[in-house]
């Protein structure tokens, strides 16, 4: 099994890290809000170790777990402690109403965390397509990454699939602004009959 490192405590930080708690994994979580962050650690339990923020996290896997608004700025504030790490973007850059992407033609914000991290950290774009309250559920769904690096993403494949979580390869980052777009379409789905409980998936079909 292996460690996890996962910037941010809330909805999301919640489920990834109960998810992978409960599959054996050792979660480090690291939060602004020292009271907040403990306490989703102790939500989690024994498998979940409070980190200094802002010090190297200790997973190399780090899933970037706060709202848009702020990724850029997290990410930067971490600087060199996370170079050579995978930094999976967790985020969907929607409006103010969650009606469209505040991100340019072509831009994702994983192309702006890519900008804000060290050279050598490795992004992958995943689990914008499923709603937190539905992967806390821990039952298996489809997760969709993007990245440039194919050593990164076979890692986060292989601990994401130990989760129960089909992982489906989209390409390269070129393609995140593709799965950002699939967020807003969850979104519309859901706000428009579906209801909040379902996710994206591939079926299939023999």
């Amino acid at each position: 099994m292996s460690t996890i490192s996962i910037i941010g405590s809330g909805n999301m930080a919640t489920a990834i890290g109960a998810r992978a708690a409960k599959r054996g994994h050792t979660v480090e979580l690291l939060g602004r809000n020292a009271a907040k962050t403990q306490a989703v650690a102790d939500q989690i339990g024994r498998a979940a170790t409070v980190g200094t923020p802002g010090a190297t996290p200790q997973g190399d896997i780090v899933f970037v777990a706060v709202r848009y608004d702020d990724v850029v700025s997290v990410v930067a504030g971490y600087g060199d402690s996370l170079a050579g790490k995978i930094l999976v973007d967790i985020t969907n850059p929607f409006n103010a109403d969650a009606s469209g992407l505040v991100t340019t033609t072509g831009s994702s914000a994983a192309h702006e965390i890519t900008a804000a991290a060290p050279e050598s950290a490795h992004i992958v774009k995943a689990l914008n397509t499923i709603f937190g309250h539905v992967l806390a559920k821990g039952t298996p769904q489809d997760a969709f990454i993007a990245g440039d690096s194919a050593e990164a993403k076979a890692t986060l494949a292989e601990f994401l699939e130990s989760l129960e979580l089909r992982t489906l390869d989209v390409g390269g980052l070129q393609a995140a602004p593709i799965l950002e777009s699939a967020g807003l379409l969850l979104m519309g789905l859901a706000r428009n009959g579906a209801g909040f409980d379902l996710a994206l998936g591939a079926p299939v079909v023999s």
